[in-house]
């Protein structure tokens, strides 16, 4: 992630809990007198997404807090296993603690999900990939979680690459018309992906000379089928209505992404626990 991003995103995010302060925490652990070890849990099984996150967060909040790693990104993790120690002032461990988990179990959530995916379709010859259906303000976490899950980024926004979807290609009249229009604009750098939805319309998309072709909710004999009529120079992506029920179902089709919705606009949060372990008087 970027880090002057991430320490944007993170302040904002404990702007809106802590606001003026926490009257719970400053009102029972004055300033100094009171240090404390906390200690993160996993209460399920799932993939740990989100070191970064714990070390901006405490570094913005106050720098002398330590955190101790037991785990690392990408790795499986139990119920009961113990995730990460923070020793530093109570108060301050106390006024991040909300933040903090929310963005770490969504982002295990995520990442677990991914791991799972990868599993499910049990072919190593296409990539599992993200789309843009997460939760506003979040996407940078949701695509760092997909990561680290083992999966790759579909595009971040609307401004790193060109993809016409139906209402483009609709309101231009056809593909050859879209992508012709959108050449003359673009650089050379800037990749073009077109939806399409029959063999007919992914055999104009060839002829249009695109990057990457998108098979919308095709079934996998459809797939197979418009993967033979596409060169090796245009890479192919199947997405819409595949669900971990019929993912495993694409496998071997030939297509070289898959990419998946539910991977964030459906998360499941990693259940995950903040605790004291010990407490320290100064």
């Amino acid at each position: 992630m970027n880090k002057l991003m991430l320490i944007d995103a993170i302040r904002a995010f404990l702007i809106e809990d802590i606001g003026y302060g926490d009257k719970a925490g400053e009102s029972l652990f004055l300033k100094d007198r009171y240090k404390t070890t906390m200690v993160i849990n996993a209460k399920d099984t799932g993939v740990f997404a989100g070191s970064e996150v714990v070390v901006q967060l405490y570094r913005i909040l106050d720098e002398s807090v330590e955190v101790q790693f037991m785990v690392n990104d990408g790795d499986w993790v139990t119920y009961g296993q113990s995730l990460c120690f923070l020793s530093g002032r109570t108060d301050v461990l106390l006024a991040g603690e909300r933040v903090l988990l929310n963005l770490l179990q969504r982002m295990c959530g995520i990442a677990t999900l991914t791991a799972q995916a990868i599993t499910i379709l049990n072919d190593h010859s296409i990539q599992i990939c993200d789309t843009r259906k997460t939760m506003p303000g979040l996407r940078m976490f949701d695509k760092r979680a997909v990561q680290i899950g083992g999966g790759k980024n579909h595009r971040f926004g609307l401004d790193d690459a060109v993809m016409l979807k139906e209402n483009h290609i609709a309101a231009s009249g056809s593909i050859k018309k879209a992508v012709a229009s959108v050449k003359e604009k673009i650089g050379p750098l800037v990749k073009v992906e077109v939806e399409t939805t029959n063999l007919s319309e992914v055999k104009e998309a060839v002829e249009s000379g695109v990057d990457v072709i998108m098979f919308d909710n095709a079934s996998p004999d459809e797939v197979k089928s418009y993967v033979s009529v596409v060169p090796d120079t245009i890479l192919t992506e199947a997405s819409g209505g595949i669900k971990q029920e019929n993912l495993g179902s694409y496998a071997h089709t030939g297509v070289d992404y898959i990419s998946l919705g539910y991977l964030t606009h459906s998360v499941k949060a990693l259940d995950l626990s903040m605790l004291v372990h010990k407490e320290v008087f100064r």
